[in-house]
């Protein structure tokens, strides 16, 4: 099987036309807007889009034995049981990192000596603007987990290795989750 070359696309060229906007909802975590659109055939339509107010982030963290931690929980909109990475949201305004260093110790008690960004994620791109960053945390020293009040947290401390399995039978399906884990694992086993 050979790879071809990526075909040669203009990235910054916009087929759509957006002939107005407004919003329809909004909270302190997300807006929703409907825009009046002219789609790339030409045709009139509309598009909704959910814009997020905060950044998504999650974090892998990793012992010196290899092992991780996912954090389940309740989730509301799925109406389902959800194992997955530390995670939160960040304000637009701060610091991605300072925000996930947060958001471990929050979920875990877990603080990190070494944090690495490995991936940029937009988590629903055809109806959301909400970007997403995980990062692999390590050297690790444990603290007193500090819950929001929203959260009923489990925590689940288990070889990457098996959450990474996890993923693969669909028992992990929260898609920063499943990037970060299958990425930190690659990362990880490429350092050795």
């Amino acid at each position: 099987m050979s790879l071809s070359a990526a075909p040669v696309v203009d990235e910054n060229h916009n087929p759509w036309q957006t002939l107005s906007t407004e919003v329809k909802y909004h909270n302190p975590w997300i807006s929703v807007r409907e825009d009046q659109v002219l789609n790339p055939s030409g045709g009139r339509g509309i598009y909704g889009v959910v814009s997020m107010k905060n950044k998504a982030l999650g974090i892998i963290p990793v012992d010196a034995d290899g092992n991780t931690w996912l954090v389940g929980q309740y989730r509301y909109a799925l109406n389902e049981y959800s194992w997955e990475i530390p995670m939160g949201g960040g304000p637009v305004e701060l610091d991605i990192l300072e925000s996930a260093q947060r958001e471990l110790k929050e979920e875990t008690g877990l603080s990190a000596a070494r944090w690495t960004r490995i991936a940029r994620i937009h988590t629903s791109n055809s109806v959301t603007d909400e970007e997403g960053f995980v990062f692999l945390a390590e050297e690790l020293t444990a603290g007193e987990v500090e819950p929001e009040e929203t959260e009923d947290l489990r925590i689940w401390k288990l070889p990457l290795a098996e959450a990474v399995r996890l993923c693969m039978e669909d028992r992990i399906t929260d898609s920063m989750s499943v990037a970060g884990l299958l990425k930190a694992e690659k990362l990880l086993a490429e350092r050795k």
